[in-house]
């Protein structure tokens, strides 16, 4: 298959799916090996912003997905007549940050570093689709653990959690937010408001 026909059956496959396909689907559909896949998903996501067009190319961990260009997004909402996402409440970054470093987590253990019930929290970044559940502990009572989706990814634009700010002390033994976290969620704050989220003034439910 020469290039532009590969470029092209790739675009038209991650058009049609909308959501992350990934590497080892599109290598299994066309026939070709990773490294190939790979190399040409990534000249169609450079190209896409080296001309500044209407799409972007963008990687989500071992997948790909098409989506509009960032600085397209209030026309996008316009025309398909959808309000401007509003950003995450204090509590709910919160416990998302605890996820995202820690995963997988269970609610006790987000409870233990926050302080307080965050049952409501957690099922709200259960329905906006930036956590799903991960198993259950090997444990008496078996917990449900927690991890972060793709979509999390997507709409704080990481390519995968190794992009996510460092944390230069905290760790599973700490019982409270250290300071390098509450950078960390300062800078996740910043990000976020380039992507989806749940809506700003969410409160904490008992």
């Amino acid at each position: 298959m020469e290039l532009k026909e590969l470029e092209s059956a790739i675009e038209g496959i991650l058009f049609a799916a909308g959501d992350p396909m990934s590497v080892e689907r599109l290598c299994l559909t066309l026939g070709q090996d990773r490294e190939t896949v790979e190399s040409v998903c990534q000249r169609l996501a450079d190209n896409y912003s080296y001309e500044r067009r209407g799409i972007r190319l963008v990687r989500l961990e071992n997948s790909w997905q098409m989506c509009s260009a960032p600085e397209q997004a209030d026309y996008v909402r316009k025309a398909l007549e959808s309000r401007k996402p509003a950003r995450l409440s204090q509590p709910a970054l919160e416990v998302l940050a605890i996820i995202a470093y820690f995963q997988p987590v269970t609610r006790a253990y987000i409870e233990q570093v926050r302080g307080v019930d965050s049952s409501y929290t957690v099922g709200l970044l259960l329905e906006r689709g930036l956590v799903q559940e991960a198993g259950r502990l090997a444990v008496p009572g078996r917990p449900m653990q927690f991890r972060t989706t793709k979509n999390f990814l997507r709409a704080f634009g990481l390519a995968s959690l190794e992009e996510l700010p460092d944390l230069a002390s905290a760790s599973q033994e700490d019982l409270q937010l250290t300071m390098e976290m509450e950078s960390a969620l300062r800078r996740l704050r910043e990000a976020e408001t380039a992507g989806e989220s749940g809506p700003d003034g969410e409160e904490e439910r008992p």
